[in-house]
């Protein structure tokens, strides 16, 4: 009995408008537990016959090599896959419904403070080459704006419209936002176009932002860009979504108010943006602690007593 895994992937793409990168990681996982399950035969897989108990010691398994979110994650791609066998009268009950999901902690976002990414775009304008002055626009982009690594990969010109200074963006399920521009941004648009023009002559109106050498940049090569770039940054995950953490700590550090972060990011639940005033907040407890003569003191107390 074969698992149906491409047809659960399309309707994933096609009737749950989840993004590539989350059917893919959807699709991988089940592959896993399937692989696990049949030592290596997947092909003689038997979604029908899959326990509660099944699953459970399959994570119980992997749990030494996976952290909790990946645990996590692993656990609602299976119940996912077994809701639409439920939903599609392939099984009778979803045998993943009672998994508990692991807890992942709330870890607070790294960000870069903004004299060391200003500093880092200045020194890679010093360089004319084309790879260098393309990586400086992407991390230009993700800083400025806001983006998810995937959202910039999609930006095509069309996108871009110079006279209101603002880009239609396509973000997770396919839902579209405009986020504002500044006119240095425009700018800085502009110039990177003829940069690209130059190494990618005859491109059309509907032509990627950011191309690569089939259409718009590969995912792997984006991230290589963003990591290699900030190999000087004092940050343990080197990663485009730092400098989404960057941008949005930014704004509300200078004043935005909550509301106006949740557009920018297109976050759905206002809880998501809140992890952003968590930060502030911890930054303000340092600067107390530090600063304010009656927290100082009591340090000192606390410290003398040790």
């Amino acid at each position: 009995m074969t698992g149906g895994f491409k047809e659960f992937e399309n309707y994933m793409r096609l009737e749950l408008n989840r993004s590539s990168h989350t059917s893919e990681a959807y699709i991988r996982d089940i592959n896993q537990f399937a692989t696990w399950l049949t030592g290596g035969s997947t092909e003689t897989f038997d979604y029908a016959s899959v326990t509660t108990q099944d699953i459970r010691a399959w994570l119980g398994s992997i749990a030494h090599a996976n952290a909790p979110a990946s645990i996590r994650r692993k656990t609602q791609s299976l119940r996912a896959y077994f809701h639409w066998l439920l939903k599609n009268g392939k099984i009778k009950a979803n045998p993943a419904s009672d998994i508990i999901l692991a807890k992942t902690p709330r870890r607070l976002p790294e960000y870069i403070k903004d004299e060391e990414i200003e500093k880092l775009l200045t020194i890679l304008d010093t360089e004319d080459d084309y790879k260098t002055q393309r990586a400086r626009f992407i991390l230009l982009m993700l800083y400025a704006t806001g983006l998810r690594q995937e959202e910039l990969r999609q930006l095509t010109d069309d996108d871009i419209d110079f006279s209101l200074q603002e880009a239609k963006v396509t973000g997770k399920r396919n839902k579209q936002r405009i986020v504002p521009l500044a006119k240095e941004m425009i700018e800085e648009i502009r110039k990177w176009q003829k940069t690209r023009n130059s190494k990618y002559p005859g491109l059309n109106k509907s032509a990627p932002l950011i191309p690569g050498i089939n259409g718009k940049i590969s995912k792997g090569n984006l991230y290589k860009q963003v990591h290699d770039s900030l190999s000087g940054i004092p940050a343990s995950h080197k990663s485009p979504h730092l400098l989404r953490h960057t941008f949005a700590t930014a704004m509300l550090r200078n004043g935005a108010s909550l509301d106006a972060v949740k557009e920018f990011l297109g976050h759905a639940s206002l809880s998501t943006t809140q992890i952003y005033t968590h930060l502030s907040f911890s930054e303000l407890q340092a600067s107390y602690r530090s600063a304010h003569p009656r927290s100082k003191q009591n340090h000192d107390i606390q410290a003398d007593e040790v």
